[in-house]
């Protein structure tokens, strides 16, 4: 469906009525919502374990390089420079990438707009906020809209010219994500619950220190003058206290802190590490880690919490920003998740060691990675034998036979 089909259709539903289910707007607006502030932003600004999940991940996949390739090698364009490097006039592509994925992990769906020049070529993408659009489906053609409620009335956007990330999907007709902030709610609350008891105890708690016993009774100004020698003495001696005859000297020993607190807290690492989909170790939590090596705990971060998000990302921007005709041609945008594996010097070096020498990684290949300036010769391919270019005919290798034995 091109521009013209879109506009049109547009108008007809904007016209004719709403999609089904959407005639009155009114119970759709939220007026003020940010992403602290609202349904879903409060607890990410007020509990630190929901913080650092999504913290981590949306660091982790803005700090992933992406760029359009073709056929493996990369394609230096105007597209992929508004991706990879200046989304729109106020962010760059870390930013961009780290805002919407914020938004998918509070949320659960993230909105991004594309903006047109006067040519129909895509020239910014603007993050819009979640709270504001709903997808809808026109009950006629079955075509998927975004109903964007803005400040100047609500718009409907075809799905082709809204990129949308979002967590899985079984409400509104199976395109909007639902939001992990609902899904941990009941931990929220009692997390919560668990804090303010806590806080309350340590408020209404005794203050006091020591018990000074008396072997016999006396006045109220008697007292004040035992009291005040105590503080005194104890203050001036560096906290050593002489027990005279007659007084005993016993101290106040409490727990401030109910062990079961730091039982809630591992409850609630484990249970919001369960719905971000990451491991609980990404949280703090080392109690049962079995890595062997910090690899290992990437590889598992890499594998089963980064590719998928990846892979959604890849294909929105794939289906959404590049025609058909492009993608036939071999065009795609690929995110590089490769830099997460690299490991410590040592892993690193053996595997560069072994890619090389079996023909596998260019050596400049390797500089690159590691950031270094290409050399003379290094963009061929080597295989041990020892170490000649991959296309050296047999028979001009040193110390190779090609007689039968």
């Amino acid at each position: 469906m091109n521009l013209g089909q879109r506009m049109k259709l547009a108008w007809n539903v904007v016209r004719n009525k709403a999609p089904t289910g959407t005639e009155n707007f009114s119970n759709w607006f939220r007026n003020g919502l940010s992403i602290f502030r609202g349904k879903a932003g409060g607890e990410l600004a007020d509990n630190e374990t929901i913080f650092s999940g999504v913290s981590r991940l949306s660091n982790s996949l803005a700090v992933l390089p992406i760029k359009l390739y073709q056929e493996f090698d990369p394609v230096y364009s105007d597209l992929n420079d508004l991706v990879a490097n200046a989304p729109n006039r106020n962010m760059t592509s870390f930013g961009f990438i780290r805002l919407l994925e914020t938004h998918r992990n509070v949320y659960g769906n993230g909105y991004a707009l594309k903006m047109y020049d006067r040519f129909y070529n895509v020239e910014s993408l603007v993050v819009l906020d979640p709270t504001s659009v709903d997808p809808v489906v026109e009950q006629d053609t079955n075509e998927l809209w975004y109903m964007v409620r803005g400040d100047k009335g609500t718009y409907y956007v075809h799905n082709m010219d809204m990129v949308h990330v979002s967590h899985i999907q079984t409400t509104q007709n199976g395109y909007k994500g639902i939001s992990p902030i609902d899904v941990l709610r009941n931990t929220i609350d009692f997390d919560g619950a668990v804090r303010k008891f806590t806080l309350d105890q340590l408020d209404t708690s005794i203050k006091a220190s020591f018990i000074l016993k008396l072997a016999a009774h006396v006045g109220e100004e008697k007292k004040k003058e035992i009291w005040a020698n105590f503080a005194k003495f104890y203050q001036e001696n560096g906290g050593v206290i002489i027990q005279e005859p007659g007084v005993e000297i016993k101290e106040i020993n409490r727990n401030f802190i109910d062990s079961k607190v730091f039982e809630v807290e591992k409850i609630t690492r484990s249970r919001v590490a369960t719905v971000l989909n990451m491991p609980v170790t990404m949280l703090g939590e080392t109690d049962g880690a079995s890595y062997s090596s910090m690899e290992q705990m990437s590889l598992e971060f890499v594998t089963y919490t980064l590719l998928p998000i990846v892979r959604q990302y890849e294909q929105e921007f794939n289906r959404k920003l590049l025609t058909a005709q492009q993608r036939q041609q071999g065009l795609y945008f690929k995110f590089t998740v490769g830099a997460l594996l690299r490991g410590d010097m040592t892993t690193r070096g053996e595997f560069y060691f072994k890619m090389i020498r079996s023909g596998v990684f260019k050596p400049n290949e390797a500089r690159a990675w590691e950031e270094l300036p290409p050399e003379d010769g290094g963009d061929k391919l080597y295989i041990s034998g020892d170490l000649y270019p991959i296309d050296t005919p047999v028979e001009q290798r040193k110390g190779v036979s090609t007689k039968n034995e």
